[in-house]
């Protein structure tokens, strides 16, 4: 079960959304395996802040990406290209997106496990 949420970015309410289907996206998009770089992202976030960030370009393109991929997910119309998505903002603080983008991937992530928990085999034919 796929979990959607608006989350405001330079002024514009924008879709993004988490499902099972995001790391086989993200992975087939840039080759990259999205658990290890929100990961990576996550622990970069604790060792900085937003005043004096020190996050490198590296870090700040995987987050753009994983964004750009959830968005995506959210609103097929939105172009295929990284880049021209990013275009239309003004300003993109990865301290005010990425942990509420996190918070949609746990969502996600322990309403799958949920499902599991409930699913119940049938019993021998």
């Amino acid at each position: 079960m796929a979990i959607q949420r608006l989350i405001e970015i330079d002024g514009k309410e924008v879709a993004f959304k988490a499902s099972a289907a995001i790391p086989r996206i993200y992975r087939l998009k840039y080759g990259r395996d999205i658990f290890k770089d929100l990961s990576q992202l996550e622990v970069g976030m604790k060792e900085n802040d937003e005043g004096q960030s020190k996050l490198d370009i590296e870090s700040l393109e995987i987050f753009e990406n994983i964004a750009f991929v959830m968005a995506k997910h959210a609103d097929l119309k939105i172009c295929e290209d990284t880049s021209e998505w990013l275009e239309q903002f003004n300003t993109f603080s990865i301290y005010q997106v990425l942990p509420q983008l996190i918070e949609l991937w746990g969502l996600n992530v322990q309403s799958e496990a949920e499902q599991r928990k409930k699913y119940k085999p049938p019993k021998g034919k």
